[in-house]
């Protein structure tokens, strides 16, 4: 390997090391990464003068000089994170460090003949519209469905009606940017990574609930992704052959269960939501806080539909776990805003399903809003110069090329 190559590998790790665990003085990072003293100095000087780190408070020490800090310039960089929905897009503008500088949200029809074109013309629209500074270091993608590849990104995704949709390579012909594509969760995955509780954990699940059901599996501190990009549809996992028909054509999938098209139909067997129409109606989400509103209120009936919907969700959740084996899972996603009705069920099924030396794990529930989606988008770009793997390939080195050029 080229000594420029090598450097530029070692840059990248330090980046990424400071990237997900936070700030480490030179002799940590030396000894995280196995490098020389001097290394670490010459490398360190070389991102400080790019703008990418700088120094901080002073480590205190138990003998001899204080060590002094070094962390991530938050404003060195940002990143576009668009999400795509079935019926409109959320696009946030997003920092380097993870702070949020704007978001928006406008229809959007996937069916329509001409949809890459308009999400490209929403993208644009958005470009023109932003700040020139921070420097924008790339676009990302989140979408309901698999991708082949995050730096190629072409999408099938049932619930938008695309196939082999060439997402990624439409839209870096328009946009002129690096882009990258990945399923939604994955890239909530990312975000959690980065910022959340993948900073102290290398292996965990992150679970979201909402209109659908989704799952991303990190070990060693990467999203597993399957031999085609479809890893984590822990929605189409079967349940009950005899049960209700998922959106995907099979009987009895979790997803039909205790996503939100199936708490609206269970809701309506127990003779709640009579003014709402049954799976597919693209008011399922309002349904379901109209549900939420009557548990909030004491009504057992639709108390017991969450309780019921926890059940199903902990056994299997149980048996992803006992799969896995992950440190802690992350419970993300729309159907949290609900989850106190949720979670006696959920917590009652998962901890009897799993092994004796598993029933001790942490599942922790996060908050959630709208533009989360998005922000987990954007991690893909910002996730991107601290990615020492090269998972996102060309993209991903072209995204570094920008950070570092962009900077003194």
């Amino acid at each position: 390997m080229a000594g420029s190559d090598r450097g530029d590998l070692t840059r990248t790790a330090i980046l990424a090391l400071l990237g997900t665990v936070g700030p480490l003085s030179r002799t940590e990072i030396a000894r995280e990464l196995d490098l020389s003293p001097a290394s670490v100095t010459q490398l360190t000087r070389e991102l400080m003068g790019h703008g990418m780190l700088e120094e901080l408070d002073l480590k205190p020490s138990r003998g001899g000089r204080p060590a002094q800090r070094l962390g991530l310039v938050g404003t060195a960089g940002r990143a576009l994170g668009v999400k795509v929905t079935a019926d409109h897009l959320v696009i946030v503008d997003v920092r380097l460090d993870g702070v949020v500088l704007g978001s928006w949200e406008h229809p959007f029809d996937p069916s329509g003949p001409h949809a890459l074109d308009d999400l490209a013309s929403t993208v644009e629209a958005t470009l023109a519209r932003i700040e020139q500074a921070p420097a924008l270091l790339g676009v990302g993608v989140g979408v309901p469905g698999s991708v082949d590849d995050q730096a190629v990104g072409t999408v099938n995704a049932p619930t938008l009606g695309w196939q082999a949709m060439p997402v990624g390579e439409r839209l870096r012909r328009r946009l002129s940017l690096p882009v990258l594509v990945e399923n939604d969760v994955n890239a909530l995955a990312a975000a959690e990574r980065l910022y959340g509780r993948g900073r102290t954990h290398r292996d965990f699940l992150v679970l979201t609930i909402g209109r659908g059901v989704g799952a991303a599996i990190v070990t060693d501190g990467r999203v597993y992704r399957g031999a085609r990009g479809g890893a984590g549809e822990f929605g189409h996992v079967p349940v009950d052959p005899s049960g209700p028909v998922c959106g995907c054509g099979t009987a009895g999938c979790l997803e039909a269960f205790v996503g939100s098209a199936g708490l609206v139909a269970s809701a309506r067997e127990k003779g709640l939501l009579e003014d709402h129409a049954a799976q597919g109606d693209p008011g399922a989400r309002d349904a379901v806080d109209e549900l939420g509103r009557a548990a909030a209120a004491g009504d057992r009936a639709a108390q017991d539909v969450f309780d019921q919907a926890g059940r199903i969700l902990g056994r299997s959740t149980a048996g992803l776990i006992n799969v896995v084996d992950p440190e802690v899972v992350v419970i993300l996603g729309e159907g949290v805003a609900h989850w106190p009705y949720w979670q006696v069920g959920f917590d009652r099924a998962v901890r009897a399903q799993l092994m004796p030396g598993r029933r001790d794990i942490a599942i922790e529930v996060e908050s959630w809003d709208e533009t989360s989606w998005a922000q987990g988008a954007a991690a893909l770009v910002l996730a991107t110069p601290f990615d020492a793997a090269g998972a996102a390939g060309e993209q991903g080195r072209l995204v570094r090329a920008r950070l570092i050029g962009a900077t003194p």
